[in-house]
């Protein structure tokens, strides 16, 4: 009885009983099978995240833009930097508080959306769920993204 029990007690341990490695299986593989669909743009998928928040949204400063993103500015300052030197942002420091640094979009990075419409098209069928499915799976990652958010972290 007790060897059941203690091999029970492991069974948390099984990577087939974990949610976190098919989330980042998932994700790798979802990242990709972006590459291809992005090369034309030259973005690597997360610049590609990155323009598009800055083409829903506009203007805005590194620290917000990594917020909605969810990289850190270790992260986010030598991505910003590849997209400057690539002509799509421009970054700059406002007058009124030269610790913020802004980010904006230049035209080229601006048309570049025009191009970009072609990305989401490539992707639609990788997944090969239901368009419900699709739906569903999507509308609890965001759930789990915000209870994430609000969760004070591991208890250590």
């Amino acid at each position: 009885m007790e060897d059941t029990q203690t091999a029970r007690n492991y069974d948390s341990l099984y990577l087939e009983n974990q949610l976190c490695f098919p989330l980042y299986a998932c994700a790798k593989e979802v990242v990709l099978l972006y590459r291809k669909p992005l090369e034309p743009l030259s973005l690597t998928y997360t610049q590609y995240v990155v323009m598009m928040v800055l083409w829903e949204y506009g203007g805005m400063t590194e620290s917000e833009l990594g917020q909605k993103v969810h990289l850190d500015s270790g992260t986010l300052a030598p991505l910003l930097k590849r997209l400057d030197r690539q002509g799509y942002v421009r970054r700059s420091r406002p007058l009124d508080d030269e610790r913020a640094l802004f980010v904006s979009l230049t035209e080229e990075g601006e048309n570049l959306k025009k191009t970009a419409l072609s990305v989401p098209c490539a992707m639609t069928d990788c997944l090969r769920l239901q368009p419900h499915e699709l739906i569903q799976l999507k509308g609890l990652l965001d759930k789990a993204l915000r209870n994430m958010a609000q969760a004070p972290g591991p208890i250590l």
